[in-house]
C-alpha cells in the first residue's frame, strides 16, 4: 500500500563534533501514514508497512536505543511475528541497513539497498518507483538543502514514476521525520515532523507543509530574538 525511503547522513556540527541524522518519508493511497508507518530517533529510522504492524517500528527503535543492531533487532522483531511473509519492514542505524520484503506482498513489491538508505514498497506500479525515488535521494545526497526537503523530493520522484498503483483511491497521505544525534539547547524546528493524513496531493501538500512551516519558524525566532 506504500513506498517510502530510510536514511543516514553523517554531518559535522557548528563545534567540529561528528553527528548523525536519520530520516524516512513515506506516502501511500490511504489516510493516515504518518500515524502507522514511519518511526525515527537519534538511534536510527524505521518503515513498517504491507499490513503495517506498528509494533515493529516502535519496537525497533527502542532496541536501537538499548544497542541492538539494526539487522539483529528487526530480524529478532520479525522471526517472532507471525504476520512476516505480509509485511514489509526496512531501516538504518547509525552503522547498519536493513530490508525485508514478505513473500505474501502485494504485486509489485520490493526493496533497493543504498549505502546510506533503502527503500521499499509494495501495490507499486513498477520497479521503477523504487528506482527513481532512490535516484532522486542519491542524487541530493551531499546537498544542503534540508534533509526532510530532500526526502520529499525523493518522494516525489516514486510518485512520478507511477506510485501506488491503486488509482481507484484517491485518499492518500505522507509524512517525513527526521532525527538527528546533535544536542541543541533551542527548539528543533519545526519542518522536522510532518504529516499530511488526508488529500488527494499527498506530495504537493507536504511540500506545501513544510515550506510553510520553514517559513513561520524562521518568522517565530525572528520574532523572539530579542528575547535571547
Amino acid at each position: 500500500m506504500t513506498f517510502s525511503i530510510c536514511v543516514r547522513e553523517r554531518y559535522t556540527d557548528d563545534t567540529g563534533d561528528g553527528q548523525v541524522r536519520f530520516g524516512v518519508a513515506v506516502t501511500t493511497r490511504l489516510p493516515g501514514v504518518g500515524a502507522l508507518c514511519p518511526f525515527a530517533s537519534e538511534h536510527g529510522a524505521v518503515a513498517t508497512q504491507s499490513h503495517t504492524n506498528v509494533e515493529l517500528g516502535r519496537k525497533g527503535l527502542a532496541y536501537f536505543a538499548d544497542g541492538l543492531a539494526v539487522e539483529d533487532a528487526l530480524d529478532a522483531l520479525l522471526a517472532a511475528d507471525e504476520g512476516r511473509n505480509r509485511r514489509q519492514l526496512h531501516g538504518v542505524d547509525a552503522d547498519g541497513i536493513f530490508a525485508f520484503t514478505g513473500d505474501e506482498c502485494g504485486e509489485w513489491c520490493g526493496h533497493r539497498v543504498g549505502q546510506n538508505f533503502t527503500v521499499a514498497g509494495n501495490l507499486l506500479a513498477g520497479s521503477a518507483v523504487l528506482e527513481d525515488a532512490a535516484a532522486a535521494y542519491e542524487s541530493t545526497a551531499h546537498g544542503e538543502d534540508p534533509l526532510a526537503e530532500r526526502l520529499i523530493d525523493a518522494l516525489a520522484a516514486g510518485q512520478d514514476a507511477g506510485g501506488d498503483k491503486r488509482e481507484d483511491l484517491t485518499v492518500q497521505s505522507a509524512a517525513v521525520r527526521v532525527e538527528t544525534t546533535e544536542e541543541t539547547e533551542r527548539l528543533d524546528p519545526s519542518h522536522a515532523d510532518l504529516r499530511v493524513d488526508a488529500t488527494e496531493t499527498p506530495i504537493a501538500d507536504l511540500r506545501e507543509t513544510f515550506e510553510t512551516a520553514v517559513r513561520g519558524y524562521e518568522d517565530a525566532m525572528a520574532r523572539y530574538a530579542d528575547d535571547e
